[in-house]
């Protein structure tokens, strides 16, 4: 109805997530940052975590909408509460497959034939899980087991995992899922949108639609707006839709606060909003002021930002972490290559050498014995300081995230 009034082409706070509205908050930004390094690395896990509402299934049907299609095969299922052979068949069905009958052992040898091909096409393959707080363990240690198809060398599925904030309590708490959160490689949680950013938000979505400006909204509306919403996207697209509908219903072409009250007053008495949200309370009118007395100033609406914590400086740039990288690289591949050369002298032996000949390949065979123990100890020095290793890395994920937002605000300013 108010699509019409005010003359937009399309729903723009519609509850139903659509890849059309997406808005990169800050947070969706650094969400994309971490989705991004993990599939980088083309194995494992990632997990992106959220309130309901928060934004968990618009990231993902983003996802599916821009990935390049020539090198990503990617396929998505919205769980229910499955146990592990439902969970299979609904990812064969997922990337096009038809089992019949319900049998485990065929939809799994669909899937990895049909991995298989992908990846001799040179593609790879991502399954992306929806509502992942509705799996059991047992449903989670399949699709762990779904990650170990492998050709080569070279892992053939990637499972990108989204779900709400209990998700992350299941994965942490469940010592049966070790060797799920061991392959975890890139994970985040969705915060609330920042107050600054919902009108914006308000505005990217209005103008998807065709808005040029009617309505119009009193910055009021926005404040109060990020109060009541707590930030989170689907209860600002609720509040907004009732809004919009109230401003065609009384045909205005401008929106001010004591109408989003009364649309907030109108979604609690109804149910419609769920639990009742805090909502700024209303400023008295002040009293008259007397002839000499300067009147109080108004108390301006207070506001409580999300908590931010402090940025943690970097101790190790890019530079130096591939170059660690690298150097391991190296001396995997030196040790590899000696074990090679040991294996080839040994095969090159004689059955019954001479005594000078046996004597020089006793003395090669000590040579490079003595080389792989040298090398092997240095890898495993290098192993031992994994730790370390995940903290540079994690640092170096930060100051990437910060960068990008940097230039982002530097772009914004020009």
């Amino acid at each position: 109805m108010y699509d019409d009034f005010y003359q937009l082409t399309g729903r723009p706070f519609q509850l139903t997530p659509d890849p059309q509205f997406y808005f990169e908050s800050v947070t969706h930004r650094k969400a994309l940052s971490y989705l991004g390094y993990g599939l980088a690395q083309g194995e494992g896990f990632i997990v992106i975590t959220g309130e309901v509402g928060s934004g968990n299934s618009t990231l993902a049907a983003h996802l599916m909408a821009t990935i390049d299609r020539q090198r990503l095969t990617a396929a998505q299922i919205v769980t229910s509460r499955l146990d592990g052979g439902e969970l299979v068949h609904m990812a064969a069905r997922a990337f096009g497959l038809e089992v019949a009958g319900h049998d485990k052992a065929t939809a799994l040898a669909s899937l990895e034939a049909l991995l298989h091909e992908e990846a001799r096409a040179g593609r790879r393959c991502l399954l992306v899980v929806d509502e992942s707080q509705n799996l059991s363990v047992a449903a989670l240690e399949e699709l762990r087991m779904l990650s170990n198809f492998q050709l080569g060398a070279h892992p053939l599925l990637q499972i990108l995992m989204l779900g709400q904030p209990e998700f992350r309590g299941v994965l942490q708490g469940a010592p049966e899922l070790e060797q799920l959160r061991q392959r975890v490689i890139a994970s985040h949680h969705l915060d609330a949108m920042e107050p600054g950013e919902i009108g914006p938000y308000v505005e990217h979505r209005l103008a998807c639609v065709g808005w040029r400006g009617n309505p119009a909204f009193d910055p009021q509306v926005y404040a109060d707006l990020a109060t009541a919403s707590g930030g989170i996207p689907r209860r600002i697209n609720q509040i907004v839709n009732r809004l919009l509908l109230m401003g065609a219903v009384e045909q205005r072409t401008r929106l001010d606060a004591a109408m989003l009250q009364d649309v907030l007053a109108d979604l609690d008495s109804d149910g419609g909003f769920g639990t009742a949200q805090a909502r700024p309370a209303p400023i008295p009118n002040p009293a008259p002021a007397q002839p000499g007395v300067q009147a109080a100033p108004r108390p301006a609406p207070v506001f409580r930002p999300m908590a931010v914590a402090a940025p943690v400086e970097p101790t190790i740039d890019l530079a130096t972490f591939e170059r660690e990288l690298a150097r391991r690289d190296e001396q995997i591949a030196e040790l590899q290559q000696a074990v090679i050369e040991l294996s080839d002298q040994r095969a090159a032996v004689p059955a019954a050498p001479a005594e000078d000949d046996a004597e020089e390949d006793r003395a090669l065979m000590a040579a490079l014995a003595e080389r792989i123990t040298l090398l092997a100890e240095r890898l495993l020095a290098l192993e031992g300081r994994s730790g370390e290793q995940e903290q540079a890395l994690r640092h170096v994920l930060a100051m990437l995230i910060e960068w990008i937002e940097g230039e982002g605000q530097q772009r914004a300013a020009a």
